[in-house]
């Protein structure tokens, strides 16, 4: 009997330590004052996916003239940033510009100008700079108005180091150009590392969703490759595939990146992971919310809702 009390003992003590060792790997930044006075300010607001894009309207998303129709209407904004081949920063979304475009270039092997020919979804609109579109939401900053908040998304595309560093500088050297207010989140936690060493004081969001859900579906031996693969490749493949998701999902890397906020994919917000991340502090965003009950769902869980495909009937969040 005791040797059994015994064990029980210490399995419940290995438990614990793993659930404190969990939660140690994947908590966020917490009580910093200038990071919640921030925050309190762009959760106030309602955040529309890539500008208040229509293309009824033949206003694309991402362009200029959606970044205007949102500032117009008074919403904040998400949008994306990628570094291109010449060094410069282009704001779209897809690392290829054949479905925006027509045409197929891949945004981080193409100069800006051959970008810049390009014309989004049948209109006369160009994929924009990040200063331009920076340049629709500036304000006085000696005046009392708050600017509308950004969220701007740090796109990598699995690059080097040297090339995400490089990203992450000349984001925050155009952010610094410009009065603005905004928030910075990237699915690439070491964007998030970046800031947290050489910009501690910016609001930082690691974006995920629950990868695992999506891995399970079969997968396309086009997309994989991996009906010419020997057995035991296919396996490794499998394997590494499947711990990359894992960690992914569970966001592991929070243990370098320490985030202040998580952008989660709204449907998938019951996933563990989230729930134990957002239980630790961390400050909720969640993606793309495409109607008005899901809208109030998530203002309802203290979520900041990114919108797309309605217009919101108020511009401030209902916290």
């Amino acid at each position: 009997m005791r040797k059994a009390t015994t064990t029980l003992a210490r399995t419940a003590a290995v438990a614990c330590a793993g659930v404190v060792a969990t939660a140690a790997l994947v908590s966020p930044r917490k009580n910093d004052s200038y990071v919640d006075a921030r925050w309190g300010k762009i959760r106030r607001h309602r955040f529309a996916h890539r500008g208040l894009h229509d293309r009824d309207l033949g206003i694309p998303e991402n362009s200029l003239a959606a970044f205007r129709r949102a500032r117009d209407l008074g919403f904040g904004v998400e949008l994306d940033v990628h570094l291109t081949a010449d060094g410069q920063l282009a704001v779209i979304h897809d690392a290829n510009t054949r479905r925006m475009c027509g045409r197929a270039l891949v945004v981080e092997k193409s100069a800006l100008q051959d970008l810049r020919e390009l014309r989004l979804d049948g209109t006369d609109e160009r994929i924009p700079t990040l200063d331009e579109a920076l340049s629709v939401f500036d304000a006085d900053c000696e005046g009392d108005a708050d600017p509308l908040p950004l969220i701007v998304e740090v796109k990598t595309e699995g690059a080097a180091w040297p090339r995400v560093a490089e990203l992450c500088r000349k984001t925050m050297d155009a952010l610094d150009r410009h009065c603005v207010s905004y928030c910075v989140e990237s699915f690439d936690p070491r964007v998030l590392v970046w800031l947290r060493r050489h910009r501690p004081e910016v609001v930082r969001g690691q974006l995920s969703r629950d990868f695992l859900a999506s891995s399970a579906k079969p997968a396309t031996s086009a997309r994989t490759g991996e009906k010419s693969m020997p057995a035991h490749r296919q396996a490794l493949a499998s394997f590494c595939a499947a711990a990359r998701d894992a960690a992914a999902t569970s966001m592991a890397a929070n243990s370098l990146a320490r985030p202040d906020f998580v952008a989660y994919k709204f449907a998938d917000r019951s996933t563990p992971a989230f729930r134990l991340v957002q239980a630790l502090g961390a400050k909720p965003v969640f993606w793309t919310i495409k109607n008005l009950q899901d809208l109030a769902a998530a203002e309802t869980e203290g979520g900041v809702a990114i919108f797309e495909g309605f217009v919101p009937d108020s511009t401030h969040a209902q916290v």
